[in-house]
C-alpha cells in the first residue's frame, strides 16, 4: 500500500464494467448491510493485507465481479493516491449504493485493524523485546509476503489468458521499480499511458 492522504471520489465517475444485474447466473447486488459485513470480515482476516481476501471474496465467494472486472477496478484503487484497497473499497461501494455504500465499506474496513492495532500496539510496548515475539512477527512477514505473491498470480490470470501486452508492462514496472530502484513516480508517468495505449490497442 502506499501512503498518502484518502481521496474519496464519486465512483460512478469511472465506468469500469460491473455488469451485475446482466447476468442472470450471477447473485444479486449486495444490500448495504450486506456490504459493511463483506468488509469488516474482509479487514478482521486481513493480517498481512486485505488484499488477497478482497479478491476471495468478491470475486471467488461471492462472485459479485468478474476476475477482469477486480482489475479494472484495482487498478484505478492503485492510480489514485492513498491506500489501494481503500480506495477500493470506497469505489466499490460507491458504484453499487452512492456515499452510503462508499462510506459503509470504509468503515467496515477501517473499523476492526483500527481497533485491533491500538489494542496490539500497547501489548508491543511492554512485550515487544521478548525473543519468542520477535521470531512470530518475521514468520507472519514471510506469510504475508506469501499471500502478496499468490494474489498477483491470480490477477495477471485474466491477462495472460486474453494474450494482452498488459503483463509485459507489469514486468517492465517490476523491473524498473525493484530491480533498478527508479523513482515510482516517474516509472508511473511513463508506464500508465503505455499500458493504456496498449490495452486500448488489444481491445480494437
Amino acid at each position: 500500500m502506499r501512503p498518502g492522504a484518502l481521496v474519496l471520489v464519486d465512483a460512478r465517475r469511472y465506468h469500469f464494467p460491473m455488469s451485475l444485474d446482466a447476468d442472470p447466473s450471477r447473485p444479486p447486488p449486495p444490500t448495504v448491510s450486506e456490504l459493511f459485513r463483506a468488509f469488516f470480515t474482509m479487514a478482521l482476516h486481513g493480517f498481512g493485507g486485505v488484499l488477497p481476501w478482497a479478491r476471495r471474496t468478491i470475486v471467488e465467494e461471492k462472485r459479485w465481479m468478474t476476475a477482469e472486472e477486480f482489475n479494472e477496478a484495482f487498478a484505478v484503487s492503485q492510480f489514485l493516491p492513498g491506500a489501494n484497497v481503500v480506495n477500493l473499497a470506497v469505489i466499490f461501494g460507491g458504484r453499487l449504493h452512492g456515499a452510503a455504500g462508499a462510506a459503509v465499506a470504509l468503515i467496515g474496513l477501517l473499523a476492526p485493524p483500527m481497533t485491533i492495532v491500538l489494542v496490539l500496539g500497547a501489548l508491543y510496548e511492554r512485550y515487544g523485546g521478548i525473543d519468542a515475539l520477535q521470531r512470530i512477527l518475521t514468520g507472519v512477514a514471510a506469510a504475508a509476503a506469501g499471500l502478496i505473491v499468490a494474489i498477483v498470480i491470480k490477477m495477471a490470470k485474466p491477462m495472460l489468458r486474453s494474450l494482452s501486452p498488459v503483463p509485459f508492462v507489469a514486468l517492465a514496472a517490476f523491473a524498473a521499480v525493484g530491480i533498478m530502484r527508479w523513482p515510482l513516480p516517474w516509472v508511473l508517468v511513463v508506464m500508465a499511458p503505455v499500458s493504456i495505449a496498449l490495452a486500448w490497442w488489444a481491445r480494437r
